[in-house]
């Protein structure tokens, strides 16, 4: 599902009603925690969080015109989705994640590689996110991404 809207704002006010707050809170969250570097952006047409071209001008490799994407949240069919890429990448950061999950939430964790499926909106681990949102800076996000794609 594509986003509603074509700025970060567009995105966040043009929500379905039983989304507005959940969504804003992620989104509020995921910024208040996001490292120095890192920003809100929009990014294949959804609303992500990204190493900008004046931190990383190659952009990402499969499309060098957006930049490298971190993060992201998009309202699915059925759930609010968020995406971290550095769970997909960092099994270290994964492991820690499926163990935080259960201390957060009441909720099976539904997981794919990088994205977390959130079905029940009173249920999103926001403190949970918030952390996970710092562990990884800009730096080490690139020589992480840059490692993986030399594989």
């Amino acid at each position: 599902m594509k986003a509603n809207g074509k700025t970060v704002n567009e995105i966040l006010t043009n929500l379905p009603s039983d989304r507005v707050e959940p969504f804003n809170k992620l989104h509020d969250v995921i910024v208040k925690n996001l490292p120095k570097g890192f920003e809100p952006a929009i990014s294949y047409g959804g609303l992500g969080y990204v190493v900008p071209h004046t931190i990383y001008p190659a952009g990402y490799h499969c499309k060098p015109s957006e930049p490298l994407p971190f993060a992201g949240i998009a309202s699915q069919k059925n759930a609010i989705n968020f995406y971290h890429m550095g769970i997909y990448a960092d099994p270290k950061l994964l492991d820690w994640f499926v163990k935080e999950y259960p201390k957060h939430s009441k909720q099976k964790l539904d997981m794919g590689k990088s994205c977390v499926r959130f079905k029940k909106f009173d249920e999103i681990p926001y403190q949970l996110i918030g952390d996970l949102m710092q562990k990884i800076s800009v730096e080490k996000w690139i020589n992480i991404y840059e490692s993986n794609l030399k594989k």
